[in-house]
């Protein structure tokens, strides 16, 4: 059975946007939890999907509540649903997000948001020994057309101990190894949506394997698992 997102959901997130105070949240609860549960629901729809391509460890939706206590943003609560797929480690590296938010500002993503220091010198090296794998996946029409260039921060020049003349110094440089897709509301209420989303991180995985061989190997190509 397919699981779509209501229509619903976009009209409570608009909702709160405007009323973004415990006393209106409170007063839609029962409201909010209805909604709640719905979207649960879809997002491990959508796990199940992926678990025939993929092998999604958790899919772990984020609490609606806001942590303020470092934020100069006060308001409680977050304006829209966010969920991350989590893959089996640590034998497969990366993951997967989905954010249902209205007014055409919902999207997907993939990859490495923030690798640690570790794991983003070993991904820059492997750059700068040999680019050519993945830049053949990154050109690669289906990939390409699913899910266009990397976005996400970078340095702007290299990194310490690199060659700022390097042939591969535009993918050495990044700091986030990310991609990420936007949909309009209407495509996200399309009955369908979930699984086109399916399709798009199926997509992925030739990038993701690459990152996974990357990551779980030294550079003479040894196992490290």
């Amino acid at each position: 059975m397919n699981q779509s997102i209501q229509k619903e959901t976009f009209n409570f997130l608009n909702q709160l946007k405007e009323n973004n105070d415990r006393d209106w949240f409170n007063a839609h609860k029962p409201e909010f939890k209805t909604i709640e549960k719905d979207v649960k629901a879809a997002y491990n729809y959508l796990g199940g999907l992926m678990n025939n391509h993929d092998q999604i460890e958790k899919v772990k939706i984020f609490r609606i509540y806001r942590d303020v206590r470092f934020s100069k943003n006060k308001q409680p609560y977050k304006t829209h649903f966010g969920g991350s797929f989590i893959r089996k480690k640590p034998e497969l590296r990366g993951g997967y997000y989905l954010q249902l938010q209205p007014n055409n500002e919902s999207f997907i993503a993939i990859g490495f948001w923030q690798p640690n220091k570790d794991d983003l010198l070993r991904i820059r090296k492997e750059f700068e020994m040999d680019d050519s794998e993945i830049r053949e996946i990154l050109n690669n029409e289906m990939f390409k057309s699913t899910w266009g260039n990397f976005v996400g921060d970078e340095l702007k020049t290299a990194p310490k101990g690199f060659d700022k003349e390097h042939s591969a110094i535009d993918l050495i440089r990044k700091k986030q190894f990310i991609f990420t897709k936007d949909y309009t509301d209407n495509e996200v209420l399309e009955n369908d949506f979930l699984i086109k989303v399916n399709e798009a991180f199926k997509n992925a995985r030739p990038y993701l394997d690459y990152m996974t061989d990357v990551l779980t190997s030294n550079l003479n190509g040894e196992s490290l698992l």
